[in-house]
């Protein structure tokens, strides 16, 4: 942490033991901020209070009288919190494009943190991940995992088979490394290949090296196969056993067949809690949840080289078509299936699969099938039911999250969460139906990813901690991507803070690189 402030170091210790009040009267800072409701991140109530910063650090908090600085801002009327984080991003890989560095979709949320490399995914190498980050600079906040499946990938390729010792060794190897690298923890996406062909005894043993937490995009979400219970079951025992904190990523019972399981989920998650287990949730607050269509309808191998010899013969090809309606059935029908992008589909992206069956005339299932000869697509998939979105949404453990990406307006329609999520949290599930109080959706947003991800010095609003900050309306914060018109900004949030510098001013993002990489 040191390394990374340079000379400043010594001079941000002294200023981090300074004392919250008295503040000298007329004190000069950095940056002013005045008049403000002020959330520190904690769950408690708003105070009216000043906060002064110097360098990349609040360094005085209350009552500032007098007190003078380059920048002020008045956030009368406004909150102030500290940055949000988003705990599960696919935003780190196209962070790396020049046209989206600055971030300006998750800052306009009031994002200021991202934790990457989600779902066992993201490269290998987290040295190379974080030169490359920092080579043209980023506009938020990084905190790296390492995945499972890229590691096992590298060692196993798609074997469906356990790993040797020696293969096993090498995975730790590179688990090992990134570490050193300063990897916060392990991802896992035991849903896709090839993490599907691991079992909790490999997972649990890369688990302990990597320390941290353990977050997993279970094995079934839903009815596949194992059942959505008994899949966050698996992230208990290996947070249980390789003594990480676990956290089902994006929780959902996904499907109409699963509906209703958010009772045993949580029963399940508060007794492996009640007996010392660390195991948390991290959520998105759409109704519609977003992978590749192969995923949805064809779980295992679904590339067109694995679906050929299948269809060759009437026996095999009538199996395929059944497995394929079967899982479009469990994901509420072909209607609910929408096409986001993808080669599969040219032209046809946010149409759904009951659409687009009826224009090239098949079953739903051969134009899935089709597609995915084709060349695939992603679709954005609408299979949760309210009633679990809140029961999840309301556990003192849940984190908000996006699952979402950073990209640029075109014919894709991918799902509006990677611009709207933190905003219509607070909008839709805070201000127009009361399932949060501002104070308790904040914390989701901020001391709790902090705690849980280990960041320490982010997510709470006190001197010493780094000067990550959100100044928002709560009358009219609003989401404004939506499943039609996906790349929509938010608004409402007038200044963000990103280490200790502004970076959007009066709702404008003005294109400032202050993000870090972090390291663990």
């Amino acid at each position: 942490m040191w390394g990374a402030l340079g000379l400043m170091g010594p001079v941000v210790a002294i200023l981090a033991f300074r004392p919250q009040s008295p503040v000298i009267p007329g004190e000069s800072f950095d940056v002013l901020i005045s008049n403000g409701r002020l959330l520190d991140g904690s769950g408690n109530p708003w105070l009216r209070e000043d906060i002064g910063i110097v360098g990349d650090r609040v360094v005085a908090r209350g009552q500032l009288p007098g007190a003078t600085a380059p920048v002020v801002i008045d956030a009368a009327g406004l909150v102030v919190s500290p940055g949000f984080i988003d705990s599960h991003s696919h935003a780190a890989a196209n962070l790396r494009r020049e046209e989206l560095r600055d971030a300006r979709a998750l800052l306009l949320q009031g994002v200021t943190t991202i934790v990457g490399n989600p779902d066992g995914g993201g490269p290998v190498n987290l040295d190379v991940q974080r030169k490359e980050l920092e080579a043209g600079g980023v506009g938020v906040n990084v905190a790296l995992l390492i995945g499972h499946g890229t590691v096992r990938a590298a060692v196993m390729g798609s074997s469906i088979g356990d790993p040797d010792r020696a293969e096993l060794a090498r995975m730790e190897a590179f688990v090992t490394k990134a570490v050193a690298d300063g990897a916060f923890g392990l991802s896992s996406g035991l849903f896709y290949e090839p993490g599907r062909y691991a079992t909790l005894d490999e997972v649990i043993a890369l688990a302990r090296l990597a320390g941290g937490v353990y977050t997993s995009h279970i094995r079934d979400e839903g009815n596949y196969g194992a059942g959505v219970v008994a899949s966050v079951g698996e992230v208990i025992r290996v947070a249980e056993e390789a003594g990480v904190r676990g956290v089902v990523t994006h929780i959902k019972a996904l499907g109409p067949d699963s509906w209703g399981l958010s009772t045993a989920i949580v029963a399940d998650l508060e007794a492996a809690r009640a007996r010392g287990v660390e195991v948390f949730a991290d959520q998105y607050p759409y109704e519609a949840s977003s992978t590749s269509l192969g995923a949805a309808v064809l779980p295992g191998p679904s590339s067109p080289d694995a679906i050929r010899p299948r269809l060759a013969e009437p026996p095999s090809a009538d199996q395929l078509l059944t497995e394929v309606t079967e899982h479009i059935r469990r994901r509420g029908g072909p209607a609910s299936i929408v096409i986001a992008s993808g080669r599969g589909a040219p032209g046809e992206a946010g149409k759904n699969l009951q659409q687009i069956a009826a224009a090239r005339n098949v079953s739903p299932a051969r134009a899935a099938i089709d597609i995915l000869l084709e060349g695939g697509a992603s679709i954005v998939s609408f299979n949760m039911s309210e009633d679990d979105i809140l029961l999840f949404m309301r556990q003192p453990w849940t984190m908000t999250s996006s699952d979402g990406e950073l990209s640029l307006p075109g014919p894709a329609r991918p799902h509006p969460r990677g611009h709207g999520t933190f905003a219509r949290k607070l909008a839709v599930y805070v201000r127009e139906r009361g399932v949060q109080t501002l104070e308790d959706a904040v914390r989701a947003m901020t001391s709790l990813p902090a705690r849980v991800f280990g960041l320490t010095g982010r997510g709470e609003l006190r001197a010493g901690a780094f000067a990550d900050l959100v100044v928002f309306d709560p009358a009219a914060i609003q989401d404004h991507a939506t499943y039609e018109d996906p790349f929509a900004f938010a608004t409402g949030v007038r200044w963000v803070l990103v280490n200790g510098q502004v970076v959007v001013s009066d709702g404008v993002p003005n294109g400032t690189l202050m993000g870090r990489v972090l390291r663990k």
